[in-house]
């Protein structure tokens, strides 16, 4: 019986594996080892920075929060914790989009939570 090698499998596999290393420089996608070992490690990091992402997001409103509200006296935490006595329910992403787009309606905020500290 002759040897059976899965042959048009096998090609297809590696084809999909080197497409997915386009891009890559030197060996690591032209070789199967090196394009497969370095497509896993792209996949490895490519999910820990879709959540870095998100971090790095919430960090840069806090930024923005906390320089806004430096120009109206007050510090970035004693403001959270006035919108919060408050019931002020605006999220990060939000406050920053209006100290930006709107800072007299971020003043009216701010104000807001200055009354819920007292």
């Amino acid at each position: 019986m002759p040897r059976a090698t899965n042959a048009p499998a096998s090609r297809k596999r590696r084809a999909r594996r080197l497409t997915l290393a386009k891009g890559f420089r030197g060996a690591r996608h032209r070789l199967f080892r090196q394009a497969t070992e370095a497509v896993d490690r792209a996949m490895v990091m490519a999910t820990q920075h879709r959540k870095l992402k998100k971090r790095s997001y919430r960090q840069l409103w806090t930024v923005r929060l906390s320089a806004a509200c430096r120009a109206e006296g007050l510090s970035y935490s004693r403001m959270i914790d006035g919108l919060t006595k408050a019931g002020i329910k605006l999220n990060r992403k939000m406050l920053s989009e209006i100290a930006i787009a709107d800072p007299e309606g971020f003043k009216t905020i701010v104000g807001k939570a200055k009354a819920a500290l007292v």
